[in-house]
């Protein structure tokens, strides 16, 4: 289902799973409908593998199955992994998940005079865990509990189904147990030899590289409890592309910075002028980070790939170039060195004469982004960044 953008996806999902209450009462027994993940189509953050070393024994001497694989990633590692925090969901693809399997038959059923309903019917109601209420014991209250959850193929085998002439009648006297495999859809290889592969799928809204960096150091301890021989190995990590786009922005911010640095040097030929003026520089930067941190707004390569150092500067390179004009100027009409004071003066007049234009030309570019500001859908969530860090960086300057 796809909503509106800015709709609230918690209380759709709330309105989708009343909607959904009400359309099971009408699907046929043993089907169920399951929403999915509050995760996005880029919520696989995190793969690995579950695969048992080369030469690696059971406690029984015999290798590990693509099925004990299987049983490792759906009951040791995947518990673990869907209690950090930020993780919506984890899928596994391989191996082979494992099953009771009974296989009643119709012979010896007639012979009873059961039918499968009767096996199916005795079957669910003795897998089943109940409360028993409590009792009292010296001034406490004690809980009851009986456990009746099924746990191996011996308590399957023993379930009465009925009884004849005061003789239970079980479910082994009519049925086959044993341990068997379910139809799987899909399989996972690598280098040759099947091995279960694990996904890990993030919670719409959190941040990638936190969520990441906690499942991999999770991963790390849920290895020093596997058995021995079976390792989970990551296969993606996102925080790896993460990194590596920040690392890719600092460059590219770095080398602009740089270059309109050595510019400024230059052209400007006076090197108290250009450090001044390069110091607007990370003023500027510092604002734009405290404006992104405020507003929730990320650190990317679409939010941070229109800053434009040459823009940020250019105020900054027109007021000290009309203050060197003036100190110039009145140095020559005096005749003699300013005092501080009269180089102050100098200086408020070069940034007042020179004010007014440069804010009406800094206002016409931020201008120029207003229209992204009333993108809507996918376009705006891309630009939306974009454009504010431009303008908070022009505020800065």
């Amino acid at each position: 289902m796809i909503f509106k953008d800015g709709t609230d996806l918690f209380f759709a999902r709330q309105l989708v799973n009343e909607r959904l209450q009400v359309a099971r009462e009408q699907l046929p027994d043993g089907v169920e409908a399951v929403m999915g993940p509050i995760s996005t189509g880029l919520g696989e953050i995190f793969l690995w593998t579950v695969e048992a070393e080369e030469g690696a024994r059971k406690e029984d001497g015999t290798p590990y199955t693509p099925t004990d694989l299987r049983v490792i990633q759906d009951w040791i590692i995947k518990p673990q992994l869907r209690n950090v925090q930020g993780v919506a969901e984890i899928n596994t693809i391989g191996g082979f998940a494992k099953e009771y399997q009974i296989a009643p038959d119709p012979k010896r059923l007639a012979a009873y005079k059961l039918t499968l309903s009767d096996l199916v019917t005795a079957l669910e109601r003795n897998n089943a865990n109940v409360g028993a209420g409590y009792i009292e014991r010296s001034g406490e209250q004690l809980l009851i509990r009986a456990p009746g959850q099924l746990a191996s193929i011996e308590d399957i085998a023993n379930i009465v189904i009925s009884s004849s002439d005061g003789t239970p009648i079980r479910v082994r006297n009519v049925a086959d147990v044993q341990i068997g495999r379910e139809l799987r859809t899909g399989a996972a290889t690598e280098n040759g030899r099947e091995v279960v592969l694990g996904t890990v799928f993030m919670l719409i809204g959190e941040n990638s590289r936190t969520v990441s960096q906690a499942v991999a150091k999770k991963l790390e301890e849920i290895n020093r409890s596997l058995p021995e021989g079976v390792v989970a190995v990551t296969v993606y990590d996102r925080t790896n592309l993460v990194e590596k786009a920040i690392a890719t922005v600092k460059k590219n911010l770095f080398e602009g910075a740089l270059l309109v640095i050595v510019i400024l040097f230059l052209f400007l030929g006076n090197i108290r002028a250009a450090l001044i003026t390069a110091l607007v520089i990370p003023l500027s930067m510092l604002f734009t980070f405290t404006g992104m941190f405020s507003n929730k707004v990320s650190a990317n390569l679409m939010s941070l790939g229109a800053l434009d150092f040459g823009i940020i500067v250019d105020g900054a390179v027109v007021i000290v170039e009309n203050a060197i004009r003036r100190l110039a100027h009145a140095q020559h009409h005096h005749g003699r060195m300013l005092t501080r004071s009269e180089r102050l003066h100098e200086v408020f007049a070069a940034a007042k004469e020179a004010r007014r234009a440069l804010i009406f030309g800094q206002l016409i570019i931020m201008v120029v982004y207003l229209p992204i500001f009333a993108l809507t859908g996918v376009a705006g969530k891309m630009f939306h960044p974009m454009a504010f860090t431009v303008v908070m960086a022009l505020l800065g300057r």
